[in-house]
């Protein structure tokens, strides 16, 4: 058996190599006559194919050109679109970044409002507390003032309540004088 497997062993590779070498000398084939083509087909630009051909691929052209000219308008169209697009997001980027900034502005100014506030309240109490000090103290001056004025008073009125009245000498036993007959 194993004499039988050697020899076929031996045709298969021997087909396989015969079979690799017919294979390169197609393809080399294969090259040379597309070379070939093509250097014709290049060489000859006035080639002109039979008529029927000429026709039908004419009226392919053509409608190749119609939907090409469509599809050229269309380009077109759309390429208008993103650029008004495309300008109407540049000036809603550019409205938006000045909103912003205001937003931040306001914010800010917000923020030290309060602080403004007492600020200008500080301000205008300065005055108001300098008067009412000043009132404060001129009521302290005003009201010792009364007081000095009440003490002088209370001691004047002491001293008038006692009347210095003449003193009469009374006659012993006789009636007292009447101012009825004058």
């Amino acid at each position: 058996m194993i004499q039988t497997e050697t020899p076929t062993l031996h045709a298969v590779q021997a087909e396989v190599s015969r079979l690799r070498e017919e294979l390169q000398l197609r393809d080399q084939l294969v090259q040379q006559l597309s070379q070939e083509l093509f250097r014709l087909v290049k060489g000859n630009a006035n080639f002109t194919p039979p008529a029927e051909v000429s026709e039908r691929h004419q009226a392919q052209m053509r409608v190749l050109r119609e939907q090409l000219q469509d599809v050229e308008q269309q380009v077109t169209f759309y390429q208008d679109q993103i650029t008004t697009r495309d300008d109407e997001i540049y000036q809603l980027r550019q409205s938006v970044q000045e909103l912003t900034e205001r937003s931040r502005m306001l914010e800010q100014v917000v923020q030290e409002l309060p602080k403004i506030y007492r600020q200008k309240f500080a301000e205008r109490m300065v005055p108001v507390r300098e008067k009412v000090a000043m009132l404060q103290r001129e009521n302290r001056q005003l009201h010792a003032e009364l007081q000095s004025v009440s003490y002088r008073l209370a001691v004047r009125s002491r001293n008038t309540t006692r009347v210095d009245l003449p003193s009469f000498s009374r006659p012993s036993g006789g009636p007292i004088p009447t101012f009825g007959s004058i």
